[in-house]
């Protein structure tokens, strides 16, 4: 397994401090954001699409430091019913993805409307009332497969053999079931990419989830969360206030570590070997209260500390 970053986990640095950054914190590549819901801020996505020059220039920073780009993020909800923008990166990022040379594209399922004419996204997370189950069912028929039959269609055009979708709270494909269920219906170029943290704060056993996903995980984000039980105990982990400090939530995101300990993160590490995963472990530093490169300096020492690195074990001899 390789360590490496999201962008995003230092969006306040220029691109060439993000990468000198990851030097001095000896990771191996960076993942890199490209639109959604984030600013994109070490990545022009207009201007790389338009010119070889930059593309060049952009690439060649990280080939100086001997960095791998690990694959691109746009991470955004692309089946939102009016902000189509979010849509249009996800097409974008694929083209490139083809200029770039790069295979894998992290994003989300997305979430659609619950009837047409809605013009916001309708998450189902309740088997009551039974409209509930109405709305999920067409989403998955009339928005979910018919949309992402005509991005895997153009995937291969431009190189992509890869969308890792990240299981995520307010996406169709939010939890084990959703997820496996899209990918029998649009087949392995849709893979899982796993961040414990989510399933943390929905209450899944990431571990279980490893075991149920199996070959299906193409990435892996490397972030913690941890339970304020004093709030849980009133909001339940269906919190909907908005993010903010660990005081005043149920859950928070937080660095490696500090929500569950070494010997956890040794089981997700040694479980995701046992299907088979040996890919990245991609850090995504969200945490409100530790400086992010202070955050990501104690969550690669825990990752470096704790992550299979070669293939191979004992073998015992005939006897």
């Amino acid at each position: 397994m390789k360590i490496g970053f999201v962008s995003d986990s230092l969006g306040s640095f220029s691109l060439e401090a993000v990468l000198d950054q990851a030097v001095a914190l000896g990771v191996s590549g960076v993942e890199v954001n490209t639109g959604g819901w984030s600013h994109a801020p070490h990545l022009d996505l207009a201007q790389l699409r338009q010119s070889p020059a930059a593309r060049r220039e952009f690439t060649q920073a990280f080939e100086r430091r001997g960095l791998e780009i690990i694959a691109l993020n746009v991470n955004g909800n692309p089946l939102h019913p009016v902000d189509h923008r979010q849509s249009h990166d996800l097409h974008e990022t694929i083209r490139l993805a083809g200029d770039l040379g790069i295979t894998k594209i992290c994003t989300m399922s997305g979430l659609p409307e619950g009837r047409e004419g809605d013009l916001l996204p309708n998450w189902v997370v309740s088997s009551w009332p039974p409209e509930g189950q109405v709305a999920k069912e067409w989403q998955f028929r009339e928005r979910l497969v018919p949309y992402w039959e005509k991005i895997c269609a153009m995937a291969p055009d431009h190189g992509v053999t890869q969308f890792a979708l990240e299981l995520h709270g307010g996406q169709w494909a939010y939890n084990v079931p959703n997820f496996l269920r899209l990918r029998e219906a649009l087949g392995s170029i849709i893979g899982a990419n796993l961040d414990p943290s989510h399933m943390f704060w929905m209450g899944a056993d990431p571990l279980a989830a490893i075991d149920a996903l199996g070959n299906a995980i193409c990435h892996v984000h490397a972030k913690d969360a941890g339970f304020n039980e004093a709030k849980r105990s009133v909001t339940s982990n269906l919190e909907n206030g908005p993010l903010g400090l660990p005081s005043n939530r149920a859950w928070s995101y937080l660095t490696l570590g500090y929500g569950h300990d070494p010997l956890w993160w040794r089981q997700f590490c040694y479980r995701l070997r046992m299907v088979g995963y040996d890919g990245w472990l991609s850090i995504e530093h969200e945490d409100p209260l530790l400086d992010p490169v202070e955050g990501l300096s104690k969550s690669v020492a825990l990752l470096r500390e704790i992550a299979p690195v070669a293939i191979g074990g004992f073998t015992q001899q005939e006897i």
